[in-house]
């Protein structure tokens, strides 16, 4: 078996991936154009790790069996996905469970107890006592989470959510199917769909909406999640509710958002990702004081290639053992 890895492998990686494999040809590059992904397959391979595809990677590798991406999300590859259904994509949905989650939590705190007003005047050598600020201070104990698409990072922002005395409920394209069958690190998340007290199925966003206090969305981009959230679902919206989008930006209406953040209608957001990256400076989210926003950095973590490289040897043991792979991109389904 060849395995072409499009990032360079350290040698603990690399023995990472040799002991699932053992007897693998591993050729491992920096690739960081698709002419860079085309050299480096031109020998041909078995399986490809990494985050680009190019559509004509057939071409150069006509023996590829299936390729393992290093994003949890698959819509970049959605036109080779297309045109080649016959080769797997499996996705690194499940590595991100933990520092997404968590960036989450802390999104939603920092909300709650106004850290990022208090910042902002700590750059301006303010001193904030003053009765009506400190009125707007609340705890999350006892708020509703609403979380919009319950996989891996959602399931994960349960059981923490959970912990902190937090109400959840969730959406998730089929609610009767609460099992969780992708690939998560033992004791995360919530495999069996026990946490939320209330699914609801892709047509009731309204609803859940209506009745949390804080939202997280945790969508992938695909045609049927494309302004998921649009303005209809953002009036449903309590009106001190706070947001977090850490799914994909075009997701949610941006302009009917900004217009009810500017308006009051709703209480806050916490940004991630946006329709346009990176975020133009002349966009109104940079200055609105109820938006917490950073670069589209929600999973970056010091332990990312490690457990990329976990999931990747698990599926390359499923591979060689005839068993089904984690995290196969369904075509009709885009994630």
């Amino acid at each position: 078996m060849k395995i072409v890895a499009t990032i360079p492998l350290t040698p603990e990686l690399r023995e990472v991936v040799q002991q699932a494999a053992p007897g693998a040809e591993i050729s491992d590059r920096a690739c960081r154009t698709n002419d860079d992904v085309r050299a480096l397959v031109a020998g041909g391979c078995d399986v490809m790790l990494g985050f680009r595809v190019p559509d004509d990677l057939l071409e150069r590798a006509p023996g590829l069996k299936w390729i393992q991406l290093l994003s949890a999300g698959a819509d970049h590859v959605s036109s080779w996905i297309g045109k080649n259904e016959r080769i797997p994509v499996a996705t690194a949905s499940g590595i991100h469970a933990t520092p997404i989650s968590e960036y989450t939590i802390a999104s939603m705190l920092a909300y709650a107890h106004r850290l990022h007003e208090m910042i902002r005047a700590q750059l301006h050598h303010e001193w904030h006592r003053r009765a009506g600020f400190m009125d707007t201070i609340e705890e999350l104990r006892g708020k509703t989470l609403g979380v919009i698409g319950y996989g891996s990072i959602g399931r994960e922002t349960a059981r923490l959510a959970d912990a902190l005395g937090m109400p959840v409920l969730a959406l998730k394209r089929n609610p009767g199917d609460r099992r969780d069958q992708g690939w998560c690190p033992a004791g995360l998340g919530d495999p069996e769909g026990k946490l939320p007290r209330k699914f609801f199925g892709p047509d009731q966003c309204q609803a859940i909406m209506a009745e949390s206090d804080y939202l997280t969305v945790t969508l992938p981009l695909t045609p049927a999640t494309r302004k998921f959230v649009g303005a209809k679902e953002i009036a449903a919206m309590r009106p001190g509710a706070y947001i977090v989008n850490i799914g994909r930006g075009e997701v949610i209406d941006e302009q009917a958002m900004i217009e009810a953040l500017r308006g009051g209608k709703i209480g806050g957001a916490g940004l991630d990702v946006f329709e346009h990256e990176p975020l133009e400076a002349s966009s109104p989210l940079w200055d609105l004081e109820n938006v917490i926003l950073t670069p589209h950095m929600s999973g970056a973590n010091r332990g990312y290639m490690e457990k990329a490289c976990e999931l990747f040897a698990d599926n390359l043991r499923r591979f060689t053992a005839g068993t089904g792979l984690l995290n196969v991109v369904d075509p009709l389904n885009g994630y």
